[in-house]
């Protein structure tokens, strides 16, 4: 049976991302992060394949990410603003948690659900850190596409890529609000 909880959806409806650069120390703690992990590895996961992980990137670790970001921009021949926004959010960064997607073998589970179920736990962590009061953004960016950064930063295999980096930290000022979906312009009614 399921029970009714207007608190979440109310949440759910209310919920608003926090721009990254807003966030501010403290970070959560590692006692304060884990029940954020637990909630979003509740996530749909068909054939329960768990098709993704974590990897905790604590402030110690930004130095290091935004260097290997500026190298591999240079590589790549990006503008120096692109390497300059990829840095930023770990210049600015004070905890983010790299949802990775893991690539499972499985003759029922196609690889697409795999990757929405990654997607799943990244909003999942998302809301999770929003729901206990933390400010919380999911970013990515090209660097978390290229293979060469994934290897070097993360020590992602073969099989892996990065689903998203949810930055958690404290809220540093409120967002203003911006225009929502129009769902009647999205929304189509089958009912034969």
């Amino acid at each position: 049976m399921s029970l009714k909880n207007p608190a979440a959806l109310d949440f759910l409806l209310s919920r608003r991302s926090r721009p990254a650069k807003t966030l501010v120390a403290p970070a959560p703690s590692r006692d304060e992060l884990l029940p954020l992990l637990t909630a979003a590895a509740r996530s749909p996961d068909h054939g329960k394949l768990e098709p993704w992980r974590f990897i905790v990137l604590e402030k110690g670790a930004m130095p290091r990410l935004s260097a290997l970001t500026r190298d591999r921009g240079i590589a790549l021949g990006k503008s120096p603003e692109e390497i300059a926004k990829a840095c930023s959010q770990f210049d600015m960064g004070h905890l983010a948690v790299a949802v990775i997607e893991i690539q499972k073998p499985s003759d029922k589970v196609p690889a697409i659900e795999q990757t929405y179920s990654a997607g799943a736990v990244c909003l999942a962590l998302l809301n999770a850190a929003l729901a206990a009061g933390w400010g919380a953004n999911w970013l990515s960016g090209w660097q978390t596409h290229d293979r060469a950064f994934c290897q070097q930063a993360l020590g992602l295999g073969d099989t892996e890529r990065v689903a998203g980096l949810i930055h958690i930290a404290t809220e540093g000022a409120q967002p203003p609000e911006r225009p929502r979906p129009d769902i009647d312009a999205l929304t189509q009614w089958v009912s034969e």
